[in-house]
């Protein structure tokens, strides 16, 4: 089966690169103002859904919190290892694989961290699979880009130098798809990788979290957690529950 674009650019050790400046200090005010919102019992059990290198579980098992967090990135699991203890695990998962049970109070997919798949059917799939590592009164959190104002405000080239490789990006919608292509040369070899998310809309989301078996609570539009505004805000944020 041939590999999936994800599969080998978030192992990358430029993907690493490009990214370097994800900003600790936003993601652990989004954690706050989610805790704050959600009160979760400090023996609550939760799952960061493609962690990256952990930053958002690192920071919930600060606030004292088991997390559990899991990422398709070998190398961003094994970066994160570094910083487990007895409430703070790591492991390589694809997200559309079954996991733990009935088990998670919480599950979290942020940073537009879904998306990639390239049919509905895949995503609402992977959708289930959260569904069901929740028990009975398990909360979903997911966290996307808000796609109506990306698409309206998409710059479609860009440069950005980091230790010293030029990268060099474009960004187009193609098929409802939010595609970014990544060229760059280092040590006189070129490479060219790309991104590609799905442009989901509220209506999107609404429509596979219903097939998957979940109902939306809340809708957010921000880290803060304002009301979301299609045409305004910079994030869709969604609190799920079973149905």
């Amino acid at each position: 089966m041939q590999r999936k674009w994800f599969q080998y650019w978030f192992n990358s050790p430029y993907y690493h690169i490009l990214y370097q400046q994800r900003n600790d200090a936003e993601a652990e005010f989004f954690i706050d103002k989610l805790t704050d919102f959600l009160q979760p019992k400090t023996d609550s059990k939760m799952l960061d859904i493609a962690c990256g290198k952990g930053r958002h579980s690192i920071y919930l098992n600060k606030k004292g919190f088991d997390v559990t967090g899991i990422d398709l990135s070998a190398q961003s699991i094994k970066y994160a290892k570094q910083f487990e203890n007895d409430k703070l695990h790591f492991l390589v998962h694809d997200m559309r694989r079954l996991f733990y049970i009935n088990y998670f109070d919480i599950a979290l997919n942020l940073f537009t961290s879904f998306g990639y798949f390239d049919t509905e059917k895949d995503h609402v799939n992977a959708l289930k699979t959260f569904r069901k590592c929740l028990n009975a009164d398990g909360i979903l959190v997911i966290d996307y880009f808000n796609t109506e104002k990306i698409v309206r405000n998409l710059n479609s080239c860009e440069t950005k130098s980091l230790d010293g490789i030029t990268f060099n990006i474009t960004k187009n919608v193609i098929d409802g798809k939010i595609i970014k292509k990544i060229n760059f040369e280092d040590k006189h070899k070129i490479y060219n990788f790309e991104e590609r998310v799905q442009a989901f809309s509220l209506e999107d989301f609404t429509r596979m979290i219903t097939k998957a078996g979940m109902v939306i609570q809340n809708t957010f539009g921000s880290y803060s957690l304002d009301d979301f505004d299609e045409s305004s805000s910079d994030r869709l944020i969604l609190i799920c529950k079973k149905a």
